[in-house]
This record gives C-alpha cells, structure tokens and sequence, in this order.
C-alpha cells in the first residue's frame, strides 16, 4: 500500500507523490508535457497528411488552369511550366466561336450550353415529380405487393446500367426519337436509387402526422406537399443536385444517340477547337505564333472549355455542399 507523509503530501502540489516506502516519485506534471507533446506531434503529422493529400488533389485543378491560360506553344514544349510565362486571356473568348470538326454543322458553345440548360432543368424537374410521388406510394399508401414491387425495384440497382444501353439505343432508334431533346430526358427520369433514399426519409416522418391530417380533412396529395416536402427539403435539395450534376456531366448516352448540335456540354469539350479566327476577323495564332501546328487542335482551348464547363459545378459543390451532406445523411438514419 503506498505510504505517505508530510514531504509526499508537500510534493503533490508540484505534482509529485511518494507511491512506495522505497522513495519512488512520480512527476505528474513531466507526464502531462510528455502526453501533451504526443498530442501535439500527432495533430501535426495528421494535418501534415492531410495537406499533402489535398495538394495532391487540387494539382490537376491547378494545371487545367495554368493550362487554359497559356500560348499553345509553351502548352507543347517538351519540359512543363507551372506558370505561364505569357496570360491569354484570349482563350477564353475564342472558344465562344469554336465549331467542333466532327460535324459540318455550327455546334457552337452557346447552341451546346442550351442544349445542357434545358436538359437539365427539365429532367431534373420531372425526375423530381417522379421521385417524389413514387417515394410517397411505397413510404404511406398501403396496396397489395407494396413490399415485393418496392424489393424487385431495389435488385434493378444490381444490374449495371452499361447493360441498359444497348437496348435502349435499339428501342429510340426504331421509334425515331434521336436528335432531340426525348431521347435525353426520357429514358432516366426514374431512379431506383433516389426513390429508395427519399422513401427513408418519408418513413421518419411520425404517422401521427398522418393520422392527424386526415383528421383535419387533408387528402394524401395535400399532406405530401403542405408536410412531408417541407420536412424533408433537405433530401429533396441533395437529390435535385444531384440530378442536375448527374445530367451535366453526362456523356456516352448523348453521343451515341444525338449528333453533335443535339449533344451535351462534355460532348462539345471534346471537339476539334481548330478555328483560330473569330467571325469579325480576329486572328489567335497568327503567322509565326502557333501556326507550325497548322490545323491541329488548341489544347489551350480545350482546357479553358474544360474551365468553363467545371464552374457550374464548382459553385453548386462551395454553396451546396452542406445541403447534399445533411441530406444524404439524415436519409441514412431512423428514428
């Protein structure tokens, strides 16, 4: 048992403390250094970590917009700059006036930017109505096979959708439906994945609520959208971004069944970005300035294109980002 006196009871003030009759002390005030330093060189290390990873993570950012900003010349020498020697600014104004070289058409990048607006917007908004009102029925109304349709409706999501393609190409071809806006909105307007993680959040919802507002003389049509929308606005908010994002950013379907003044925005980016002079006669590259790469397509371009095409995102991402967190996680839970 530890023996202690008058000096062991002095040292506790200083933190120290006489444990056996051998006259052994411990230094509490040498271990709370030792594990405070521990702590200090693991936030730093961890941190450290952390900063190295996002450098990793943001450095193709930065060399798509170093890259936008360079002559086409210092983008194709042989050892690689990290800043540009020279700003053209000019790129960006110059890819307003591209015509892509897979298509005689003019698919310029106003005519492809409206294509993806509309798009978007609209399946995005009739996805939604689809999401919604799907999640409503297998969440609150009661009918025969509920159970079973809603679980042969979860094991569609183990079926990739590459799978899908084929046969829904040969469907819109036969009905004729290629190069126009259908043929990019119809096909995805139901998702198993957000119906599921809508209908989770609609079964948190107390049925008191329910209960009572049938009471008050409520129809189930009222009760979704005067309780049940407003309750699970953070859902709702993730999953429309999410839609929106997922439309954006779409690529192998536009191609395969629209040509090129019917595609999307990452269609576009990938065009030629061989014009070098603009409608009023402004010339990018002239004689000695790029022009040993004769018709070859501007790199430089296409990555200001790529620019261009990633803000949307970007800002939706900085301004949204808690709205698509808070909404896939409250789905997550119960209770």
């Amino acid at each position: 048992m530890a023996k202690f006196n008058k000096s062991a009871a002095e040292g506790a003030v200083v933190g120290q403390w006489d444990l056996s009759s051998g006259g052994e002390k411990f230094d509490a005030e040498k271990v709370r250094k030792r594990e405070k330093t521990k702590y200090i060189i693991k936030n730093v290390l961890v941190y450290l970590f952390l900063t190295v990873c996002a450098v990793l993570a943001f450095l193709p950012f930065y060399w798509m917009i170093i890259s936008s900003l360079k002559v086409e010349e210092e983008f194709r020498e042989s050892v690689p700059t990290f800043f540009p020697h020279t700003f053209q600014w000019k790129n960006y104004w110059m890819i307003f006036h591209q015509v892509t070289s897979e298509s005689s058409t003019n698919a310029t990048f106003g005519r492809i930017l409206a294509n993806t607006l509309i798009v978007g917007l609209l399946s995005t908004f009739l996805g939604l109505v689809i999401i919604v009102i799907t999640a409503y029925a297998f969440a609150r109304m009661e009918f025969k096979g509920k159970n079973l349709l809603f679980a042969v409706m979860l094991a569609t999501m183990m079926i990739p959708g590459e799978l899908f393609t084929a046969s829904n190409y040969i469907t819109v071809a036969k009905a004729g439906m290629t190069d126009s806006y259908v043929v990019l909105i119809l096909p995805f307007l139901v998702s198993v994945y957000y119906i599921y993680l809508l209908r989770n959040n609609f079964m948190q919802i107390p049925n008191s609520l329910y209960q009572a507002a049938k009471i008050d003389g409520l129809s189930d049509l009222g009760y979704l959208i005067k309780v049940m929308i407003p309750l699970t606005a953070p859902t709702l908010i993730s999953i429309t971004l999410l839609r929106f994002i997922g439309t954006w950013n779409s690529y192998i379907w536009p191609r395969l069944v629209n040509t090129q003044p019917w595609q999307m925005i990452t269609n576009w980016v990938t065009g030629g970005f061989v014009d070098r002079v603009q409608p009023d006669g402004f010339v990018l590259y002239p004689e000695g300035a790029g022009s040993a790469y004769g018709t070859m397509p501007l790199d430089t371009l296409k990555m200001a294109a790529v620019c261009m095409v990633s803000l949307p995102l970007l800002i939706l991402f900085i301004f949204c980002r808690k709205y698509i967190m808070r909404g896939v996680s409250k789905s997550g839970t119960k209770g």
